[in-house]
């Protein structure tokens, strides 16, 4: 099946969605999600848990799951569109932050390198829901709902080269996320980072064209970035956080209960990836490292490193008006 005929199915479970609820009471409810990777990546994983908890938490009416897998509908910034129009095509998927910045300037700074100290400082901040003014302006001007927060796994560059301090770092040709502050933080830093797609990353390190990128070890695993860069230099620069996200006009095109089910299901679901990836980041790098298809390089220069990106990150809070959010994390110690 082409992209061309899962859009027209989309499309037609939209228009059921569109009809009043009693007119459809006896008909299953159908919704499409969509995510970039195979059924064993945590990202899958926390969105068939969502299903799951869904059914569990409303049994009035079947509801139809159809979770588009592989990037078969294209990639995360395309997911976002897909349910900001809220015409079906896709309603529920899990985005980094970087793709929602045309709605909100402070969306990318969820995400933003060297905002946490670590792990129990990152979850207390979601504990405490820090980021729901962000949450609120994308509901409102992008018609998303961040239901749940998946995420968890430690962001680290890997390269075709071994670099173990920041003169190695320098001119390092690294792609990044679209959002400016990598772009910007990486640029303090010394390197000269580039925005490309996700998908073009093996090959632009194949063809030399970068020399590098940064993930989790999740994503490192999945694209196989480790056949073309094995050296995972352990900057520890990031702990990703990944919304889960439902379209608002789908939304509230259901039935309350279910819309009830919906929210609670998307922020259980987000605990379960985050203690998902958090528990299995550092087991898949030991794993890859042990069969030879990746070598840690211990990073002896972090504290230099970060101090080379804290003055661009007390700016970028400025600037997207997210000093309070800041402030608040900074005042988080563990």
């Amino acid at each position: 099946m082409n992209r061309r005929q899962l859009l027209a199915g989309a499309a037609a479970g939209a228009s059921a969605l569109a009809l009043p609820w009693a007119a459809r009471a006896q008909q299953a409810i159908t919704l499409n999600g969509a995510v970039q990777f195979n059924d064993d990546h945590v990202f899958t994983r926390a969105l068939v848990r969502f299903e799951e908890l869904v059914k569990q938490y409303y049994t009035a009416a079947p509801v139809n799951f159809i979770l588009h897998k592989n990037s078969s509908l294209g990639l995360e910034k395309q997911y976002f569109e897909y349910m900001s129009a809220g015409r079906g095509a896709v309603d529920y998927g899990i985005v980094s932050p970087a793709h929602m910045s045309t709605f909100s300037r402070a969306a990318p700074f969820v995400d933003a390198p060297f905002l946490f100290t670590g792990l129990p400082q990152w979850n207390m901040v979601l504990d405490q829901d820090l980021f729901a003014p962000v949450a609120t302006e994308i509901e409102r001007r992008a018609r998303v709902a961040l239901i749940g927060y998946a995420g968890g796994g430690v962001r680290n560059i890997f390269a075709n080269k071994r670099i173990t301090d920041m003169a190695g770092l320098r001119g390092l040709k690294v792609r990044v996320q679209g959002a400016p502050i990598w772009s910007r933080t990486f640029q303090a830093a010394g390197m000269s980072p580039s925005v490309i797609a996700y998908n073009e990353v093996y090959n632009g390190i194949q063809n030399n064209v970068i020399e590098a990128g940064e993930n989790e070890a999740a994503g490192v695993e999945a694209m196989r970035f480790y056949e073309v860069a094995p050296n995972l230099i352990m900057t520890q620069h990031a702990i990703t956080i990944r919304p889960i996200c439902f379209s608002s006009q789908t939304l509230a095109r259901l039935p309350a209960p279910l819309q009830e089910a919906v929210r609670r299901a998307g922020k259980e679901a987000g605990t379960f990836g985050r203690q998902a990836e958090s528990t299995e980041d550092g087991q898949k790098i030991a794993e890859l490292e042990r069969v030879g298809r990746l070598r840690q390089i211990e990073f002896t220069e972090r504290a230099e490193l970060k101090r080379a990106v804290d003055p661009v990150m007390v700016a970028y809070a400025r600037e997207v008006d997210a000093e309070t959010i800041f402030n608040r994390i900074n005042a988080i110690t563990v």
